[in-house]
């Protein structure tokens, strides 16, 4: 196997348009699994961990500029994680310590699983994806990068550069359910991010639908029932709240569980988060 090792963006660009099969390679985590059970054999890799482009991040104003190769560990502490905690929630929920410091963001989008736990959080941020190639540069939404399982539109001899999400002055929540309580693969996840400024709510779901989901008919029908100055929520909508939310979802039957218990346990998610975000008690339409 050839081992080509980038030490610029635009290097990663002239390496991948001299042959665009070439496999970019950052934390591996998700790659090298499929290598040593033969799912692929790449014949040419292009370790990108080095570029500093894509390794950094920072803070623009009111968004956050996240470098493809930043990883789970930078993510889940620090600065990064007090400026967007849903995505320091997610990433603490990712593996063992030691994948969390090899893997990184742009290989979670990368990879499009249903199950990838960064996936609600920039879902319900509304992320903003930049993509490049030698012929340039292109923002795309998270729902119009990944258009399958593993599967998305990124273009011939083109890589995710980075990501940008927005600093926001509200909760947010991440909440997942696996089969035992860490290192594991999600059965549904789900994301709750508040707007104070709009007075509304984000809400992504993660490993009960095959491309990134907003529950937007949830999103409006909550938007009549929450008190912001009292951080209170209407109790007796909570139940319609937690069955928009499943509605959302479309499950499969797979080894980790049955559709049936994760259209349940989504919107069970989606109730717990809202309430930890907006207590239960007296309202006032």
């Amino acid at each position: 196997m050839e081992v080509l090792v980038a030490s610029s963006a635009e290097e990663v660009c002239e390496l991948l348009t001299q042959d665009h099969r070439r496999q970019l390679l950052a934390g591996g985590t998700d790659f090298m699994v499929e290598v040593n059970y033969r799912h692929r054999s790449p014949s040419s890799v292009i370790a990108i961990d080095r570029v500093p482009e894509l390794r950094n991040w920072r803070h623009d104003g009111d968004s956050v500029l996240i470098g493809s190769c930043v990883t789970y560990r930078e993510i889940e502490r620090g600065p990064l994680a007090t400026l967007v905690p849903a995505l320091a929630q997610a990433a603490r929920t990712v593996g063992s310590p030691q994948i969390r410091n090899a893997g990184t963001i742009g290989g979670n989008i990368g990879t499009a699983s249903p199950a990838g736990d960064m996936i609600p959080v920039l879902s319900a941020l509304g992320a903003t994806i930049s993509l490049r190639s030698s012929e340039g540069k292109r923002e795309v939404s998270l729902e119009d990068l990944i258009i399958g399982v593993k599967k998305t539109s990124l273009r011939e001899s083109e890589f995710i550069e980075s990501i940008r999400v927005p600093v926001l002055e509200g909760p947010q929540e991440f909440l997942k359910v696996g089969s035992r309580s860490a290192m594991v693969i999600s059965v549904t996840s789900l994301a709750f991010i508040t707007y104070p400024k709009t007075q509304s709510v984000g809400i992504g779901l993660g490993a009960v639908n095959p491309t990134p989901t907003r529950a937007r008919r949830a999103e409006e029908f909550i938007h009549d029932y929450l008190d912001w100055e009292k951080m209170a929520v209407d109790p007796s909508v909570l139940v319609r709240f937690k069955e928009l939310v499943s509605d959302a979802s479309s499950p499969i039957d797979d080894h980790r569980s049955v559709a049936s218990y994760r259209r349940h346990s989504v919107g069970v998610l989606a109730q717990r988060a809202l309430t930890r975000v907006f207590s239960e008690g007296e309202f006032n339409v």
